[in-house]
């Protein structure tokens, strides 16, 4: 699996490649310091399984660098990882067409997750984000994550992890169709219009 990581800083890149590792079993993190650099890094090269971009750093000009680097890797997903999180920002890259946008502020383990529910085709976008449009008085709440019933709060823990629900009704030895019927009651009770919403979610709330 190859990885573009393109940051102006090196503690950042430095401190992302270990968790970057955790996706796959044989990772290669091509570096990059700037948009050019990373734009460098990718001609005439095969498709990278996963591209990911500083908002601010040389040459990005904002969401611009995101159209840019789509139309030259259409079939890639492109993240921004970035320390600014103001909702324009936020959903102007995603209408240049990000799959996702992850806070700098993400710890390690919630990075791996979110960067698989990319992988797996799912959006990421940060939960203040989705907040947003709640009623101030529920803001900062956590989600009722401890109405969830054992076997519920199993699932979800798989689907965390990015785990279909094939693989999920595999581990637990359950039918795919009542995963279905477990998910349909998790996401009533935690508040989730779908998958990657709960996803989101959960992680929001530490859930591990």
């Amino acid at each position: 699996m190859r990885i573009v990581l393109a940051d102006d800083h090196n503690l950042v890149r430095d401190g992302l490649k270990p968790f970057l590792r955790e996706l796959a079993p044989e990772v290669e993190i091509i570096d990059a310091s700037s948009f050019p650099e990373a734009l460098a890094a990718v001609e005439g090269q095969p498709e990278p399984a996963l591209v990911l971009l500083d908002l601010m750093m040389p040459g990005m000009d904002g969401v611009k660098g995101v159209e840019t680097m789509r139309a030259r890797l259409p079939k890639t997903p492109v993240v921004i990882v970035s320390g600014h999180v103001g909702r324009e920002a936020v959903l102007s890259a995603m209408r240049a067409g990000a799959s996702g946008f992850i806070p700098k502020t993400i710890s390690g383990a919630n990075l791996v997750n979110a960067l698989r529910l990319v992988m797996a085709g799912e959006t990421y976008l940060p939960a203040s984000l989705l907040d947003a449009d709640k009623p101030p008085a529920k803001l900062g709440l956590s989600p009722p994550l401890d109405t969830l019933s054992p076997r519920e709060r199993e699932i979800l823990s798989y689907l965390v992890e990015g785990n279909p629900n094939k693989v999920i009704a595999r581990h637990l030895d359950l039918q795919e169709i009542t995963v279905k019927i477990h998910l349909r009651n998790v996401y009533r009770k935690i508040g989730a219009a779908n998958r990657a919403q709960a996803v989101r979610i959960a992680m929001s709330a530490g859930f591990k």
